[in-house]
């Protein structure tokens, strides 16, 4: 086709391919401004999508992580309050060991197990975290467990499945706050010999004599409290086992956080090299397409010369 005043072919060609450049130079420094590759549905609509749902999941995940913290945190107090339960019970077992022996002044003695059992039921008192108390529980109450949320996922189905970890508080109840009733913790039931009906908390040595009944009975409050430590040991084996899980479970919540971000960023991230790359190589065609318009525009000025 020859030259043309009222359509400048070159120029039009020229016009559309500088536009098509600063199209996609625009696209290449939104990538590099943002770092994302697909930063919205239209940009690419199965990725962001897809990356829209993990996303939402590994928030979940994240609230997962915070509950078995909350978790591993009140089972450690517990667990903590168990051990200086068992080593607090164990001075007390001591002093009655040393009450059995004829002639001593039992009264004494029971002034310093006063103690002991005051500091005993401090320590169970004492062991509340984030509002719970593990040790102090009402054996009567409608639930006698603990539900902690240990996982979350996202079936195939796209159905979401939440996982728990139950903790029985009856194999580590110390002491039974049931208004009414017989208590049963481990520090609180009683325990009756002869016509005397005591718990660990409660025993008292302070009127006992030398006689054979009253040396009996000391012996059967050393069997006592041996056996609530005894009964304590498991309650915080039992503990230990749950706060193993939950910290196994929190671990591998954070490791699918981590999993999730990574696959996140293999879909919608910019490669920030090829990016920077590519931009550069966009500002160079941008200039020669500058070029090539300015020199589309001037050939109409060539025909004018034809007139001259």
């Amino acid at each position: 086709m020859g030259a043309s005043i009222n359509t400048n072919i070159a120029a039009m060609t020229a016009l559309q391919s500088l536009s098509m450049t600063n199209k996609e130079t625009l696209i290449t420094q939104n990538r590099v401004s943002t770092g994302f590759r697909v930063n919205d549905a239209s940009d690419n609509a199965a990725y962001w999508s897809i990356a829209t749902t993990m996303r939402g999941d590994r928030s979940s995940l994240s609230t997962v992580a915070d509950a078995l913290g909350l978790g591993s945190a009140t089972a450690e107090i517990a667990a903590k309050g168990i051990e200086s339960a068992i080593e607090i019970a164990g001075k007390i077992k001591d002093k009655l060991l040393a009450a059995r022996t004829p002639g001593v002044d039992r009264s004494k003695i029971q002034s310093e197990i006063e103690e002991l059992q005051a500091s005993l039921q401090s320590t169970v008192d004492g062991a509340t975290f984030n509002g719970q108390n593990w040790l102090s529980t009402d054996a009567t109450a409608a639930t006698t467990t603990r539900t902690l949320v240990s996982a979350f996922s996202r079936l195939a189905d796209g159905t979401i499945e939440i996982g728990t970890i139950t903790v029985d508080l009856d194999a580590m109840r110390l002491v039974d706050t049931a208004a009414s009733g017989s208590a049963s913790g481990i520090l609180d039931t009683p325990t009756t010999t002869g016509s005397t009906t005591y718990t660990v908390l409660s025993l008292d040595i302070s009127a006992l004599t030398d006689d054979t009944a009253d040396l009996a009975l000391i012996v059967d409050m050393v069997n006592t409290v041996d056996a609530a430590i005894e009964d304590m040991t498991d309650a915080a084996t039992s503990l230990g086992a749950v706060k193993t899980r939950i910290d196994i479970q929190k671990d591998f919540a954070k490791s699918l956080m981590d999993a999730i971000d990574t696959g996140v960023g293999q879909l919608v991230d910019a490669d920030m090299n090829e990016e920077s790359t590519r931009l550069q190589a966009l500002q160079v065609r941008s200039q020669l397409g500058v070029q090539a318009l300015s020199m589309a525009n001037q050939s109409a000025q060539l025909i004018l010369r034809l007139f001259q």
